[in-house]
C-alpha cells in the first residue's frame, strides 16, 4: 500500500515487544495501492506484514480482522492476525490503529491462466461459505450509499462523456437495486477487492487471498462480479476472456452453486462491480490525499470496463 505515515524499524523495536515475535529485525515500505501504510516486517519468529491504517477507525477495525481469523479458522487460505500480549489485533503506533498479520508465501500471479482462475474461483466460494455463521455484520463502504455521496461530487470536474456514462448508469444502478431479484441474493461477509494483486501463488498452488480491508457485507455476486473483472480480462481493452471466466465460473460453481437469482442478476452486477472501481478511482485522482510513496490507478481503466460490459453479454453463470 502507499506508505502515508513513515515508520522506522526505531519506531517498531519498542512497540512490537508486546507481541509473541521478538525483536523486529527489519522492515520495508510496500510502495503498492493507495489506502493504507503496509510494510514487510521481519522479526525473530518469522515474515509478517505491519499494516497502519489510514482511514479505518479503532471502531471498524474488528469486523476486518476478526473476519480473517475467522476464515483462517475454517480454512480458508488468509492472512492470520497476530494478537498482543492482552489478546488485542488493532494496537496504536504513531497515534494510529496498526496491525501485524503473517505473511503468505509466493507471489501475485499477474498474468492468470485458467488454471488460476479456477483455484481463486472455488477458493472465493469457500470463503463465501465459511463466513456465513460469521458474528459481526458491516455494510460493504463502498457500495451504493457510497456511491450516491461520490458521485455528486466528482460530476463537476469530470468530462461531459464521463458524466453522461456515470449519470446513466446511476440511474440503472439505482432501478436494480430496488428490484425483487437483487433483493432474492445470497449476502454474507465478501472480500470486495480480490484483485490479481490481492492473491497469492506458488506456482499453480494458490497460497491465500489478502488485504481484506474493503470487506463487507453484500451480496456473494457482487463479489464474484468483482473478481471476474479484473482476473477474466484482456487488460488493455476490458474484454472478457472467456476461457478464464469459465473456469472461474464453474469452480466456483462446483463449491457453491449459483441460483436463478444470481443467473438474472449477473450483467448488471458485472456493471456494478465496474462502476464502483471507476468511481473510487476518479476520485483518487481528483481528490487525492498526500503520501510519501503513491501509486495511482489509472480511472479509465474501468471505465474501459464498465463501457465494454453495457455493450457486450458476459457469459451466462452456469
Amino acid at each position: 500500500m502507499a506508505v502515508f505515515t513513515p515508520v522506522s524499524l526505531d519506531d517498531v523495536g519498542q512497540w512490537i515487544t508486546q507481541f509473541p515475535l521478538g525483536q523486529a529485525t527489519a522492515l520495508k515500505g510496500i510502495a503498492s495501492g493507495i489506502e493504507n501504510s503496509n510494510f514487510f516486517l521481519s522479526t525473530e519468529a518469522g515474515e509478517y506484514v505491519l499494516t497502519i491504517f489510514e482511514n479505518l477507525s479503532f471502531e471498524q477495525l474488528p469486523f476486518y480482522l476478526q473476519l480473517m481469523r475467522h476464515l483462517a479458522q475454517h480454512g480458508v487460505l488468509v492472512p492470520a492476525p497476530v494478537a498482543n500480549e492482552q489478546g488485542e489485533l488493532c494496537v496504536a503506533l504513531h497515534g494510529k490503529p496498526a496491525s501485524i498479520v503473517s505473511k503468505l508465501e509466493g507471489s501475485s500471479q499477474m498474468a492468470p491462466q485458467p488454471v488460476h482462475c479456477a483455484a481463486v474461483g472455488a477458493m472465493l466460494a469457500k470463503m463465501h461459505l465459511a463466513g456465513r455463521d460469521f458474528p459481526l455484520r458491516q455494510p460493504n463502504l463502498r457500495g451504493l450509499s457510497w456511491w450516491r455521496e461520490t458521485a455528486p461530487q466528482l460530476l463537476p470536474v469530470i468530462s461531459a462523456a464521463e458524466a453522461s456514462l456515470l449519470h446513466d448508469e446511476m440511474q440503472f444502478q439505482e432501478a436494480f437495486a430496488a428490484g425483487a431479484t437483487y433483493a432474492r441474493l445470497q449476502a454474507g461477509p465478501v472480500h470486495a477487492d480480490l484483485f490479481r494483486n490481492n492473491v497469492m501463488f506458488d506456482g499453480e498452488r494458490l497460497t491465500g487471498f489478502f488485504d481484506f480491508y474493503f470487506a463487507g457485507c453484500d451480496t456473494w455476486l457482487f463479489d464474484v462480479a468483482v473478481t471476474v473483472n479484473d482476473w477474466c480480462i484482456d487488460l488493455d481493452s476490458g474484454v472478457l476472456d472467456a476461457a478464464r471466466v469459465r473456469a472461474m465460473l464453474d469452480a466456483y460453481h462446483a463449491v457453491r452453486p449459483f441460483t436463478t437469482d444470481e443467473q438474472a442478476a449477473w450483467q448488471p452486477m458485472l456493471r456494478a462491480a465496474a462502476l464502483r472501481f471507476w468511481l473510487s478511482r476518479l476520485y483518487d485522482l481528483h481528490k487525492p490525499r498526500e503520501a510519501e510513496i503513491l501509486t495511482p490507478h489509472d480511472p479509465t481503466h474501468f471505465e474501459r470496463i464498465l463501457r465494454e460490459r453495457i455493450a457486450t453479454p458476459a457469459p451466462q453463470l452456469y
